[in-house]
């Protein structure tokens, strides 16, 4: 269990973090005809999106209760009353996510009161599910709000077993996917194929891999999301055979899942590498009771073949990692799993998977705080989002860009990291970048009891 350093500075001087309501906001928009309206200031919003569009490249529907100074004085509830009443007025969603910010909750608006007075003045859009989360962006970081919108989610929509009448094993080919929010929707595209391979049928909650996959559609211009799970989905999770949970952070939502269904579940704290994907696969194979198909049985031998030809590279390598904890953990045990040493470990938040992380410190801190410690052990790559690219240029080692935002390249969201196929190409990667460093080469040897000879004296 490695020794957790908390936070002593007054301030973060280079942020890791991401913000609760961004988290939320990503939940929400793995839903078909949904949209997120943030309750807080045009900034607030206006700022959150950016990072959207320039991680997905894609139009992204977002929409703002805009609090200004006399609501934030007086009170804001009208707005969200408001706000509310024009998105259902003028876009008929199928599901209207309300998470706070840092504005609203410092001045003490009561979101699901407002939520319960717009159901009690605009009766005509009680069809329309409005799902209020507090996600104040002072605490906790994506990760976290991700995690809260979706047990607010099944809080909301899901409904109890006994009202619904659903039966676990009802639908014997339908399995419930939890996915955590460090899956890319390259990753939830591997994810789906496999359980496909089984014969199961997937409901993935949410599904940023329909919805953010970067695909173009039919239409011009949609105000909502396009594609992602359907909100009708939710009420029959109960039928559902098994429920998979992917993600530490996931564990409240999964027990309100649980609770309100009836359904067991698996939970993985990740699918990165060897060991946790064979768990994976060992799952699916005694809920289909389905053989293991052989295209996973051939990715399994190909990843196993990977590890011996990239040994010499990632053998003792030494690794400054930094990102939310599930992330986190996933990579150092990937990385542990193949020799890597992880010499820096930081986390913007504590959670509970950090106790997990396999180092032998984990910082709850800043990119300041990645760049002094991975300078004092000597690193030799940094794993990171974009923000870290500063970082990696002074201290004069390659970058590996990984988690949110990653804003200076293209296709980061579409790259696969779970599973045989993507820790095959995880290993190449590494192995590639450390081969730049001459990590790994054998160089020729030169006795020091040889001869030396100037060359000179051979030329005529």
């Amino acid at each position: 269990m490695p020794e957790i350093l908390k936070r002593k500075k007054a301030l973060s001087v280079s942020p890791l973090k991401a913000s609760q309501t961004i988290g939320a906001a990503l939940a929400f928009l793995g839903f078909h005809r949904s949209i997120p309206m943030l309750h807080g200031s045009q900034g607030c919003t206006a700022f959150g999106k950016v990072f959207f569009v320039r991680h997905f490249r894609e139009p992204i529907p977002l929409q703002t209760t805009a609090m200004d100074q006399v609501s934030t004085v007086m009170g804001s509830e009208d707005s969200v009353i408001q706000g509310l009443k024009t998105i259902a007025e003028k876009n008929n969603p199928s599901l209207l996510g309300v998470p706070t910010t840092g504005l609203s909750e410092t001045q003490g608006s009561d979101i699901n009161m407002a939520v319960r007075e717009f159901r009690k003045k605009y009766p005509q859009f009680d069809a329309i599910p409005v799902v209020p989360v507090s996600t104040p962006d002072y605490s906790g970081c994506l990760e976290s709000g991700f995690a809260k919108a979706l047990e607010a989610i099944i809080d909301t929509l899901v409904p109890l077993a006994d009202d619904a009448g659903t039966i676990p094993g009802k639908r014997r080919r339908q399995i419930n996917v939890l996915v955590g929010s460090f899956l890319t929707p390259g990753d939830l595209e591997e994810l789906k194929d496999i359980i496909e391979a089984f014969g199961l049928r997937p409901v993935l909650i949410p599904d940023l891999s329909d919805s953010l996959d970067g695909h173009l559609d039919s239409d011009d211009f949609s105000p909502l999301t396009i594609g992602g799970t359907d909100v009708s989905e939710l009420f029959t999770l109960g039928d559902s055979v098994a429920t998979l949970v992917v993600g530490d952070s996931l564990h409240n939502a999964a027990d309100k899942l649980k609770q309100r269904t009836g359904v067991d579940d698996y939970r993985f704290e990740h699918l990165m590498g060897l060991e946790a994907t064979d768990r994976l696969i060992q799952a699916l194979h005694e809920i289909s009771g389905e053989l293991v198909p052989y295209k996973l049985e051939r990715q399994r031998a190909q990843l196993q073949d990977a590890m011996l030809d990239t040994h010499f590279m990632l053998g003792m390598a030494r690794f400054a990692v930094a990102g939310d904890p599930d992330l986190l953990l996933a990579m150092s045990q990937m990385l542990a799993g193949v020799g890597g040493e992880i010499v820096t470990a930081v986390s913007p938040v504590n959670a509970r998977s950090l106790k997990q992380v396999i180092a032998d410190r984990v910082k709850i801190g800043d990119l300041e705080d990645l760049e002094q410690m991975a300078s004092d052990k000597k690193a030799e790559l940094l794993i990171t989002n974009s923000h870290g690219v500063e970082s990696a240029q002074r201290l004069g080692i390659p970058l590996l860009r990984a988690g949110f935002p990653q804003y200076d390249t293209l296709g980061g969201y579409q790259k696969n990291w779970i599973a045989y196929r993507g820790a095959r190409q995880l290993l190449f990667e590494l192995a590639n970048i450390l081969l730049t460093l001459e990590k790994g080469e054998i160089h020729p040897y030169q006795s020091i009891y040889a001869q030396k000879t100037d060359f000179r004296e051979h030329l005529i």
